[in-house]
């Protein structure tokens, strides 16, 4: 059943300084991060497919500062920002996106294949919906393991089409999984609007079919991503199965850096902005005096200087040995048979 009459009468959590300024460094990270990329890909530095996540910086954050270390991660191809919102550093996620050996994923993923064990982000997956039962398998294991973990697992609005979303939402339900779906529904799939692409709009509405608690998201709002996110990870530690939450963002850029945009018009993009997930943040933080203009400068010049680092430390990085691409596919000593 849907949550969302539940969700109009809780009152309004209230936020600590220290939360307000990890979201907007966190979000500042991941802007300046996109933008540099969207850039180095345009001068070539950058090779492959390249999807940004500019406008949708509070997804990941309000999910970050909602959730436990140790909970799972997992996600689609627009894949840059979450683990830079987990705490991956600057420098391995730019270096993956050269190709270089210094790569979060050894230089061997790129853009759309991004990795870290540590930071418990299980990718970065370039099969559309292909995540999905993978989120599912993760919750498993957390609760087949008893680990007190869950697993929020990330898609976009196109992937809500795949056949293995339904399975896996059916199986999740049955099994009261500690998984956390979230559409982040940015308005198109490629360059087809949901409207042109499904019967079904309200897109929350999809898990009610399971009866799976579900709620559409203002997701151009980090506080209301994190009390969203917050309320689907009580029901999930209690054993109650999992939540679909519908994240409604939107994206300033193209679908991928070959996307012309001719399908939308500048003045819906500057409807959105007016809306920035960021400038919305900083407002707060300025006007319930969290935080001085001084200070928020000082962030800005910190959130530069790391991308910059992070391109000179990608520039510097070797390319991997080609033997390297024979790597981390077969264990040696179950497969006797591979050889270097």
């Amino acid at each position: 059943m849907a949550a969302t009459a539940a969700t109009k009468s809780k009152a309004k959590t209230e936020y600590s300084k220290e939360t307000y300024l990890f979201w907007y460094e966190s979000m500042q990270l991941m802007r300046k991060f996109e933008e540099k990329a969207g850039q180095l890909y345009g001068m070539q530095k950058i090779r492959g497919f390249c999807h940004l996540y500019i406008g949708q910086e509070a997804c990941a954050a309000g999910a970050v500062t909602a959730l436990r270390k140790g909970d799972k991660y997992i996600t689609a191809y627009r894949d840059h920002a979450h683990p830079l919102a987990l705490g991956t550093h600057p420098n391995a996620v730019m270096a993956e996106l050269f190709a270089k050996e210094t790569g979060i994923s050894k230089g061997k993923g790129g853009s759309m294949h991004i990795f870290d064990k540590e930071n418990h982000f299980f990718g970065g997956h370039g099969i559309v919906g292909g995540q999905i039962p993978l989120g599912a398998g993760i919750a498993f294991a957390e609760k087949y393991n008893n680990t007190g973990h869950l697993c929020i697992c990330y898609m976009g609005d196109g992937a809500v089409r795949q056949g293995a979303l339904h399975e896996a939402f059916n199986l999740a339900m049955l099994w009261k999984l500690p998984v956390i779906f979230a559409i982040e529904n940015n308005g198109y799939a490629m360059g087809t609007s949901v409207k042109r692409s499904s019967n079904v709009t309200e897109l929350y509405t999809l898990g009610e079919s399971y009866d799976m608690p579900s709620e559409p998201v203002d997701a151009m709002n980090v506080e209301a991503v994190h009390d969203a996110v917050a309320r689907a990870a009580e029901r999930a530690r209690a054993g109650e199965g999992p939540s679909l939450l519908e994240l409604r963002t939107y994206r300033y850029k193209g679908h991928s850096m070959s996307d012309p945009q001719k399908y939308r018009s500048k003045e819906e993009v500057e409807e959105y902005k007016q809306r920035d997930p960021i400038e919305q943040v900083k407002h707060t933080i300025l006007s319930k005096k969290i935080a001085t203009e001084k200070e928020l400068e000082a962030i800005d010049q910190k959130v530069n200087a790391q991308v910059e680092e992070s391109v000179r430390f990608a520039e510097e990085s070797k390319y991997p040995d080609p033997a390297e691409a024979l790597h981390d596919i077969y264990e040696q000593k179950d497969y006797p048979f591979v050889t270097d």
